[in-house]
């Protein structure tokens, strides 16, 4: 591949200048910023006896789906998604639709098999990450149980006022914040006594051993700067759960080691400056426009170097893709396997975002079979330790502190990522062999990647070698190698 032009992005993670406030949580784990493996839809079982894989293969987060207690649809059925007609019947997201805040659910398990999964993360060195969703209850909202309905006074005093008002303007921050979002009620939030309730079950979960939290749909609920409900005084719900102050003497355990990041899909007037005060936030705009590269086998005329948001690099979650890019208009669900994996080793060699996310795709899933087998907490498919996602893990957890330099050749098709003077990753993002030639600040020689499979030579400051179609390769340099 001739090289024409490159571009370059250095950024020295110690002195990226902040674009909003400093967060409280996002900075809670300053030693690493090593990626989180998605267990989606594993049960607290599955993901305790795959425990030791997931720290091998370098993750040191995994995040779990929702552990509270959810509508049962389907009649209780397993199944990832159940069409008409199917022997198994199920949906996913039951677990997203809560009935009460207490641990536990038919889905993913008990109370007792949750600590079992936190002890067995605790013994490998890895972190467990709950999906929570004070937001909203489940459709139904009848089936709210009664130790809820009671914690807050009546089952009246769980909704907002605008409750149960569909959502025609998600760019109205008052319709954002309080209404009805397909066909989920909107919680009042702002209640002190559904925040004390909500607040118990979250710092149950701390002592049961998590030590972090995903905030679905964190833009639905409202910042002090956002206009009230008629029901509420004071949108103080991210200040009582961030740990800055208490509702009724109850207070978030250990504020300063949890890590929060929020669901914070990015929009028109959404206020992601004043969200970056309180909590990381999902880079989405990021992940479509990586996307878009796997599409188009190039990252010509895209800007694969700015994270696309206006909070600190450091205080984004990254992806390829997501759960639900995946599962719900299947946006990501055509990538392959092998797209996911160049994407993700790009993604991962970065110096920016607080923690990249990988997502677990079903098991024996396809691009023409999204679901796979189909089956609610069973184990997902054995990308996510496959050599190269390891050897992408691995080298992010090894180059953390370190700078970046990103070089992408002229068509777009190849990009290289320097890291400090200690080593390099190469992605080909097409279908095609690429012949690489960049210019490089490492020194001259002869290198092996980590896979053994490519060979590179860097000679009076050009590196060139060839890239298998969708191949990647990942250098280690030593101490010795000079920086210009």
């Amino acid at each position: 591949m001739k090289f024409k032009y490159f571009t370059t992005l250095m950024l020295a993670c110690a002195t990226l200048g902040a674009t909003a406030g400093t967060p409280r949580n996002a900075n809670a784990h300053a030693t690493d910023d090593a990626p989180i493996l998605h267990a989606w839809s594993w049960s607290f079982n599955t993901i305790a006896d795959n425990m030791k894989s997931i720290a091998d293969a370098g993750y040191k987060y995994v995040q779990t789906s929702p552990a509270n207690a959810c509508y049962i649809g389907d009649g209780g059925g397993m199944a990832l998604y159940s069409q008409e007609g199917d022997s198994i019947r199920g949906k996913w997201y039951y677990y997203y639709q809560p009935t009460d805040w207490t641990i536990g659910n038919y889905m993913l398990g008990n109370r007792d098999q949750f600590k079992a999964m936190c002890d067995s993360a605790y013994k490998y060195g890895v972190k467990v990450i709950v999906d929570v969703l004070p937001n909203h209850t489940a459709i139904d909202h009848t089936a709210v149980l009664p130790g809820l309905d009671n914690a807050v006074g009546g089952h009246e005093n769980l909704f907002h006022a605008n409750g149960f008002t569909p959502i025609r303007d998600y760019n109205d921050r008052l319709q954002c914040t309080t209404g009805e979002m397909g066909g989920l009620p909107d919680v009042n939030t702002e209640n002190p006594d559904f925040q004390y309730y909500y607040l118990q079950y979250v710092n149950d979960l701390i002592n049961l051993g998590a030590r972090g939290f995903r905030y679905d749909t964190a833009k639905h609920i409202g910042l002090p700067s956002d206009p009230l409900d008629p029901k509420a005084k004071r949108n103080n719900f991210w200040d009582v759960v961030t740990g800055r102050e208490a509702v009724k003497g109850l207070s978030l355990l250990m504020p300063d080691s949890i890590y929060i990041y929020g669901e914070v899909l990015q929009d028109k007037n959404v206020k992601e400056d004043e969200y970056a005060d309180y909590m990381a936030q999902t880079a989405s705009s990021y992940g479509h426009t990586l996307r878009e590269v796997l599409k188009n086998g190039s990252a010509k005329g895209i800007n694969l170097l700015e994270w696309h948001h206006s909070a600190r690099p450091q205080d984004l979650v990254t992806w390829v893709e997501s759960h639900d890019t995946y599962c719900n208009a299947h946006e990501s669900a055509d990538l392959t396997d092998e797209q996911i994996r160049v994407a993700w080793t790009f993604l991962a060699s970065r110096a920016g975002g607080s923690h990249p996310l990988f997502f677990s795709r079903p098991n024996n899933s396809t691009r023409q079979n999204y679901w796979g087998d189909n089956r609610i907490g069973a184990r997902g498919n054995s990308e996510y330790f496959h050599p190269d996602v390891i050897a992408a893990n691995n080298f992010r957890n090894a180059m953390y502190g370190l700078s970046e330099k990103i070089s992408v050749t002229d068509d777009g098709r190849v990009a290289m990522i320097e890291r400090g003077n200690k080593g390099l990753a190469l992605v080909n993002f097409s279908d095609k062999d690429a012949k690489v030639k960049l210019p490089t600040y490492f020194s001259d020689g002869q290198y092996t990647d980590v896979s053994g499979n490519n060979k590179i030579t860097v000679k009076k400051g050009v590196l060139t070698c060839r890239l298998a179609p969708m191949g990647t390769a990942i250098v280690y340099f030593n101490n010795n190698t000079k920086q210009k």
